[in-house]
């Protein structure tokens, strides 16, 4: 999968987070639009959840807008063909029934927009007590857009054990005092 996406030699950011994130540890990656962010925390997300159960919310990637959560959808497809990982893409402005739907069918991975995972965890209608890695993905947008209050209140919904990914662009203070 990674061949037929032309990737050839791993940019910096694959190179300076791949192996920690393989190895669990917490990142944050910094590095400018286009330049692999989303396949350096996609491929070793993916890697992780091939072992381990399946139908479980395992990886949550929050994103500000639903353009990167579908974005970043597709990205998991195209890297995870054939491995049996299964991801969803979740914003407002669509009808929830069907994103309920595709959930209690099972995916490992959700990407989402703050406001519409939050409703589903108010819902219940999005267990992530299973919930092992998160990633906060142009968080310096999130931040822009007023996100933070829902992007605690998200964080204190989740288990306290996990691996948590921070991918932006800049580091503005807002993002320095939630790291």
């Amino acid at each position: 999968n990674i061949q037929a996406l032309n990737y050839k030699e791993p940019t910096p950011i694959h190179a300076h987070t791949i192996a920690p994130i393989l190895e669990g540890s917490d990142v944050m990656g910094l590095a400018q639009t286009g330049t692999g962010k989303t396949a350096a925390f996609v491929l070793p997300i993916l890697q992780q959840l091939m072992q381990g159960p399946r139908r479980k919310v395992r990886a949550l990637i929050i994103a500000p807008t639903r353009e990167l959560t579908e974005q970043t959808h597709k990205v998991i497809g195209q890297l995870g063909r054939n491995t049996g990982v299964r991801s969803l893409s979740i914003y407002g402005g669509a009808n929830i029934q069907p994103q309920i739907k595709e959930i209690k069918r099972g995916v490992e991975i959700i990407c989402a927009c703050p406001g519409r995972l939050l409703d589903h965890i108010q819902r219940g209608t999005v267990d992530v007590s299973a919930v092992d890695m998160l990633v906060l993905d142009e968080a310096d947008h999130m931040f822009d857009m007023g996100f933070l209050p829902d992007i605690k209140k998200i964080i204190r919904a989740l288990p306290t054990q996990r691996q948590t990914m921070l991918f932006s662009a800049t580091m503005p203070e807002d993002i320095r005092r939630l790291t």
